[in-house]
């Protein structure tokens, strides 16, 4: 049974909190709580075996310690039709049989700090930079980011309730902390300004990151779909693991090989 949810105890948020997408889940539910239409949170629940799962516009997050049956998340994924389904893998022989969508490979990185490059300027990160800036250098490395108002209406709300932030580099490097929560950090939309690709602000950048959340005590990890992984190989993050997600193949959007925004 899924049914939707507008609380969570304490008891549940301890189990949910186990993976990473359960830490996603509980850090929008932190920005959202269960009120808002676009921002749904539901629990699934079978006689030996439960779980949590969020849909937010256009992603669905599945979080579980147990096996789930996947026909009724099936049934639910084909009425809302999501974009992307992030989900344990032990779901995904029965969703991958879903028509019109795609799995595709991403890596879990382990943000390890290493040597900071000599020519980096902590001067020139800029710890709350302009959102109309940030996106500007979004736009260019996400081509499938096109609705600039749902984009700033969420990232200044979960910036507001302090469950993320975003941080700019020589206005041509943007990341975003996706959530920190309880020293659990997720990196996510990592892009550079065209013109300045090549560069190695972004290498740089992040090695710099990498070393200032470890200074604080967090233990932070982004995720790469294939055509990134090279990258962060070469800066010398560390992988911890490999899964697949499900993206649909019907949406006209410009590069969906790419994947959508973490």
């Amino acid at each position: 049974m899924i049914k939707r949810v507008y609380a969570l105890s304490d008891k549940e948020k301890t189990k949910i909190c186990k993976s990473w997408r359960g830490k996603k889940l509980l850090a929008y539910f932190k920005a959202y709580g269960g009120e808002y239409d676009f921002c749904q949170f539901f629990h699934i629940h079978y006689e030996n075996a439960e779980g949590y799962m969020f849909l937010l516009n256009s992603t669905l997050v599945i979080c579980s310690n147990d096996e789930l049956p996947t026909e009724e998340t099936a049934d639910f994924i084909k009425m809302h039709l999501p974009f992307r389904v992030e989900c344990p893998q032990n779901m995904l022989s029965g969703l991958a049989e879903i028509s019109n969508y795609q799995l595709l490979r991403r890596t879990l990185f382990a943000l390890k700090p290493h040597n900071i490059s000599e020519s980096f300027n902590e001067d020139d990160v800029e710890f709350n930079p302009k959102l109309s800036d940030v996106y500007d250098i979004l736009s260019e490395g996400f081509p499938n980011l096109t609705d600039y108002s749902l984009w700033l209406t969420d990232t200044s709300h979960r910036c507001r309730h302090g469950v993320s932030h975003v941080l700019t580099y020589k206005n041509s490097t943007t990341v975003t902390i996706v959530f920190d929560q309880d020293n659990s950090v997720m990196i996510g939309q990592v892009a550079t300004r065209t013109a300045n690709r090549g560069s190695g602000y972004a290498r740089d950048f992040l090695k710099w990151l990498a070393a200032w959340l470890g200074s604080l005590g967090k233990e932070s990890v982004l995720y790469a779909l294939d055509i990134r992984r090279s990258f962060y190989q070469q800066i010398g993050f560390e992988e911890i693991e490999t899964e697949y997600v499900l993206e649909r193949v019907d949406v006209n959007k410009e590069d969906t090989e790419k994947g959508a925004l973490q």
